[in-house]
């Protein structure tokens, strides 16, 4: 398996990025599609909108969101496993737009693929 990074999309693009993906259910502000730079924004993978507007970046509620959130991935294991198989051949950059490096999906995306077959 090849490394899966994860990357604020507001990042400048490396070409160690290897395959690009957002992982938002939203657009993220101020950054145009032609800047962005993907190869694919999937909106399935990114938490629901209720399960996002609970969550408000609240570091408190990481744990919480953490597991719900895991819980909800469970419906995409196609998708997740399209996405695996991405990581055979390359690297794959989970992009995201919240502020916050520790506390977002993109973070908890990672340990499920790294974590499970």
């Amino acid at each position: 398996m090849k490394p899966i990074e994860i990357k604020r999309i507001y990042e400048s693009l490396s070409k160690s990025d290897g395959y690009r993906i957002l992982v938002d259910r939203i657009w993220p502000r101020g950054i145009s599609k032609e800047d962005a730079q993907l190869d694919e924004w999937n909106k399935d993978l990114a938490p629901s909108t209720e399960l996002r507007k609970w969550f408000d970046h609240d570091p408190d509620k990481f744990d919480d969101f953490s597991k719900k959130y895991k819980k909800e991935l469970e419906a995409q294991t196609e998708t997740l496993k399209k996405l695996r198989q991405k990581t055979k051949d390359q690297t794959v950059t989970l992009l995201f737009g919240a502020k916050d490096k520790e506390h977002n999906q993109a973070v908890v995306l990672k340990e499920v693929l790294e974590h499970s077959n």
